[in-house]
């Protein structure tokens, strides 16, 4: 049973959804569970939430939308050079996986394949997100195009797009293939594509652009 310290109420149902839903998948989860989970009464989720739609709502604006904050939009809001702070994003991200949560997959990737089709609300919430982070990303890319730092062809909007994009694919096909090896190729290809945004990529001694990640040292 979970009763995590400090937590309203309310908080506690949302992190025990969020586990659910991350589980099981937001068609197959139980409310059942999630009070089993909380030791909360029927009656006070109820008084929070409407239904379990209502909850999954929450989950994606609350749950999943704080852990995006934390782990992508604030170290991408700090004053340093955006190339280099994806590049650490993404490597301490890739160096904190481990084979459950690529067998879990990512939240926000799960629901995005599981509901986005089928509920217009779901969909709208999802993308919210999406857009929240795309838009940091277009930011700080184009503070460093104005600063010089970033290459002059680079479109910021593309790609951000892109890094983005490539993030989530590798969670989708990580998971699907249940390697957490494949997570760490693809992660690796995607460190490479965000260092050559750099306007001047450091040289190794014969002239060439050194490799962001160097393959095995991820």
């Amino acid at each position: 049973m979970m009763r995590a310290r400090g937590l309203s109420t309310r908080g506690r149902l949302l992190e025990a959804a969020y586990a659910e839903f991350h589980e099981q998948g937001f068609k197959s989860a139980r409310l059942s569970r999630i009070l089993a989970r909380t030791g909360v009464t029927k009656g006070a989720l109820y008084h929070h939430f409407p239904d379990k739609r209502a909850l999954g709502v929450a989950v994606i604006d609350e749950a999943i939308g704080a852990r995006i904050e934390a782990m992508w939009l604030t170290p991408l809001s700090l004053p340093e050079d955006p190339v280099t702070g994806l590049l650490e994003v993404v490597r301490s991200r890739i160096n904190s996986l481990d084979d459950e949560a690529v067998r879990l997959g990512c939240p926000l990737n799960n629901l995005i394949s599981e509901m986005s089709a089928v509920d217009e609300t779901f969909q709208q919430h999802l993308q919210h997100i999406l857009t929240r982070w795309q838009g940091q990303l277009v930011t700080r890319l184009s503070m460093t195009r104005a600063a010089g730092a970033l290459r002059d062809d680079v479109d910021c909007e593309a790609a951000a797009l892109f890094i983005l994009s490539s993030w989530e694919g590798c969670w989708g096909i990580a998971k699907n293939m249940r390697s957490i090896k494949a997570f760490r190729s693809c992660g690796q290809e995607l460190l490479r594509y965000i260092g050559s945004l750099a306007a001047n990529p450091p040289k190794r001694s014969d002239g060439k652009a050194t490799d962001v990640a160097p393959r095995g040292s991820l």
